[in-house]
């Protein structure tokens, strides 16, 4: 779906039998989505901004559950493969080069790997592990591999699990926490420095803060989330990222 300037949301494209994820623009134009199917498995897929020319990059039947995708400088894609359980570590992050190569691993055994995101330098990747509740910062030494000593659990979460992330132009982290109605924010370096809180929460409503997405060259953010129940609301909010 779209929403134009005047806040009209129409429908762009339906995928058939799959369920849209994690999305990023990539550096031909066309829109990169993650999604899962039915079975626990699923697919990236990219399509033209006017949801045209659907094509696969990643198949269902290579065997992953990708969850979110980010992209790095030359043109490959990161994507989180959201498999496993918290007592089966079999996710982890994958890597698509810029000419379409098969996925090489860069992370394993994780625990439902959900957000990712790359500093503004490309030098840290950052993960979330959904099912055990932590973040990690990895210095990459190549685009599919960790530095030495590089990676590092910056933060374990408490309460409902982190969803999506993104970093702004400075490299502050902002990660969606699914189930709690807010978005906490980290320095570079991993350091909690705030929170986003959306209205509601406290009441129960706009708990399921799945994604947002932060406007190139501005602070300008929007935030998506629901109530998680049925009948409940789903709801597109604005804000602002934190200032550095």
């Amino acid at each position: 779906m779209r929403r134009d300037a005047r806040g009209r949301i129409a429908e762009v494209f339906r995928l058939e039998g799959l369920n849209p994820g994690g999305m990023a623009l990539g550096p031909d134009g066309r829109l990169y989505i993650a999604a899962a199917d039915a079975t626990g498995g699923g697919a990236v897929i990219s399509v033209r901004l006017d949801g045209t020319e659907q094509r696969t990059i990643v198949p269902e039947s290579a065997g992953f559950a990708p969850n979110d995708v980010t992209f790095d400088a030359k043109g490959g894609f990161y994507f989180s493969d959201a498999r496993g359980s918290i007592g089966e570590a079999t996710g982890g992050v994958w890597y698509v080069g810029p000419d379409g190569t098969p996925p090489k691993p860069v992370v394993r055994n994780l625990a439902v790997a959900n957000g990712i995101a790359l500093s503004p330098d490309g030098k840290h990747l950052w993960v979330g592990e959904f099912a055990l509740g932590r973040l990690y910062r990895i210095t990459l030494k190549d685009a599919t591999t960790p530095a030495p000593f590089g990676a590092t659990t910056v933060y374990h979460f408490t309460g409902p699990a982190p969803d999506s992330m993104r970093v702004d132009a400075s490299g502050q982290l902002y990660v969606a926490m699914y189930g709690q109605g807010r978005i906490l924010v980290f320095s570079p370096s991993g350091l909690p420095i705030g929170q986003i809180l959306l209205p509601g929460r406290d009441a129960g409503r706009n708990l399921n803060l799945t994604s947002m997405a932060i406007r190139p060259g501005t602070r300008e953010m929007a935030i998506v989330t629901s109530d998680g129940t049925r009948g409940g609301n789903a709801t597109v909010f604005h804000a602002r990222a934190i200032e550095r």
